[in-house]
């Protein structure tokens, strides 16, 4: 690279490395999901409780709260473009465009499977780059870096977003493949590899109602789901107090995707769990999950809560099924994850600080 490129690159503060687009980035991208599409299921989750409860206040509250949830989920796309942007240092114009584009990119290509999150990802930090580089390097801003932002953002997201969502299709396959092994089986594949997608920038939730999962698989991709989201929440607690508890516990594991880029180690823990209580959930319990509850873990307690619906409607909701919720989804995983990862730290495999938030 030119000695002039080297310098164009810094005055434009563009820092090309893999700790600017899988820390910076993807922490911004985790704060941009968090705020939208997992506290809207949490306010969509309280509202359509509050709302069996007699009276006009609390059906006024519920109908408030779920249209808030609807309107906070319905723009995931926008606020993880912030996110990123934000991470990235746009300026004000840039980040406003990086807007449409993760708007249009996380629901690109559309049904059954769209690009989501990790679409928005990849064409925004095109956008904003491109946007960066060019923005009051013209006489009419205003106009020239709206137009190279989104066009750049815009045909990265054709480009690549039909890609991502026929891997998303072939995830969905295999989640769909796994739930016709044998039930201890079953319990551990759809267990880790649910896990590790809720974790990942990929929506696990959309995934699983795409597939319409159901039954006992449903309840290993819940037990999959608690696991990577409570397993990191008690293991970086010395880290992240109880802040990390709330954030990573009732929100999302992915929070830590920029720590994981850099100690990868750290998922072990979690990993572990969901193929301990994967198969305790098909194998002893039989918890039974479905859809999009089953994608979601922990956040909100929206799981656990559709298990309790799902169980009950098809009238299994007994004592042994309120053990096993408490123990697959919040229990078993809390223990597990805090002993391996106890166990990592006094071999020096995981270091004080490596899933600091």
């Amino acid at each position: 690279m030119s000695s002039k490129v080297k310098d164009f690159l810094k005055r434009k503060d563009i820092n090309i490395s893999a700790k600017t687009y899988f820390v910076d980035a993807m922490g911004g991208m985790a704060q941009g999901l968090f705020a939208s599409l997992l506290v809207g299921t949490i306010l969509s989750t309280i509202a359509k409780y509050i709302g069996m409860i007699d009276g006009a206040f609390f059906e006024k509250s519920s109908h408030f709260l779920s249209e808030a949830g609807s309107m906070a989920s319905s723009i995931t796309g926008a606020a993880i473009a912030v996110g990123i942007a934000a991470a990235l240092k746009a300026p004000m114009l840039v980040m406003a465009c990086a807007t449409a584009v993760g708007f249009f990119a996380n629901a690109y290509p559309g049904k059954p499977f769209a690009a989501g999150p990790l679409g928005v990802f990849i064409a925004v930090i095109v956008a904003v780059e491109f946007g960066k580089a060019i923005s009051k390097e013209t006489k009419v801003d205003i106009l020239v870096t709206p137009i190279v932002t989104l066009g750049t953002g815009y045909l990265v997201a054709y480009l690549t977003c039909p890609a991502i969502a026929v891997a998303m299709n072939w995830l969905g396959e295999f989640i769909n493949m796994a739930t016709t092994l044998h039930p201890f089986l079953m319990g551990i594949v759809i267990s880790v590899v649910v896990g590790i997608i809720l974790t990942l920038p990929i929506s696990s939730a959309a995934i699983c109602a795409s597939i319409g999962i159901a039954g006992i698989a449903g309840g290993a991709a819940l037990a999959g789901c608690c696991a990577q989201m409570v397993g990191f929440a008690v293991a970086s607690f010395r880290e992240n107090k109880w802040g990390g508890v709330v954030s990573q516990g009732l929100g999302t594991s992915m929070l830590q995707m920029p720590n994981i880029v850099r100690h990868p180690q750290i998922w072990v823990p979690a990993t572990l769990a969901a193929a301990i209580t994967g198969p305790i959930s098909t194998i002893v319990f039989k918890l039974e999950c479905s859809k999009v509850s089953a994608g979601m873990g922990t956040c909100g307690l929206v799981g656990p809560i559709g298990c309790f619906s799902d169980m009950s409607a098809s009238g299994t909701l007994d004592a042994k099924a309120w053990i096993g919720m408490a123990v697959v989804c919040i229990i078993a995983p809390a223990v597990l994850s805090l002993v391996f990862s106890e166990i990592m730290r006094k071999l020096g495999w995981i270091k004080e600080g490596d899933m600091k938030l």
